[in-house]
């Protein structure tokens, strides 16, 4: 059994009511099992096109039994599931999920990299992963969650708001 951190985001569609869908999706995975939510927050799009709407975004923390590779196609499923159209990269999407963490391990194979090749370059994972364990150690990077965010330029750490998760 692996603890597991995975990014939730999305900005097309009324995202905080998809995600809260996808988290229940996710609950009813085999060998899935959550432990704790972030809170959501908002943030401007890095990257992409101009002009798209800003992201919501939030992580959970949750128990796996499976493997990594079996996780992310259930992750892209879900993520199918709800619309979820790769047409550009970094472009709008209804819903994105990512595994931030698989436990301690380091993973890099074409489909699959953990952890996550920018966590500690996004306000809007950093945030989200210090409400629920700032002393997370990052594999492959000598830092906790906390170190990472503390890396960031301050303009950076601004980026990002917390709103409600009610709709």
């Amino acid at each position: 059994m692996a603890e597991v951190y995975i990014g939730l985001g999305g900005n097309l569609g009324n995202s905080r009511a998809i995600m809260l869908a996808a988290l229940h999706d996710m609950e009813e995975l085999p060998g899935y099992h959550e432990l704790a939510r972030s809170g959501c927050w908002l943030s401007a799009p890095l990257g992409g096109p101009a002009g798209q709407p800003y992201f919501y975004n939030a992580v959970v923390r949750a128990n796996y039994s499976g493997s990594a590779d079996k996780l992310l196609k259930e992750l892209l499923h879900i993520e199918d599931s709800h619309g979820r159209r790769r047409l550009q990269i970094n472009g709008p999407r209804t819903l994105d999920l990512d595994i931030l963490l698989f436990g301690q391990m380091i993973i890099n194979e074409p489909s699959l990299s953990v952890p996550h090749p920018r966590l500690g370059q996004r306000a809007f994972v950093l945030l989200p992963l210090m409400q629920l364990n700032q002393h997370l150690p990052v594999p492959g990077s000598n830092c906790s969650v906390l170190e990472l965010w503390q890396g960031l330029a301050a303009a950076q750490q601004q980026i990002i708001k917390e709103v409600s998760w009610v709709i």
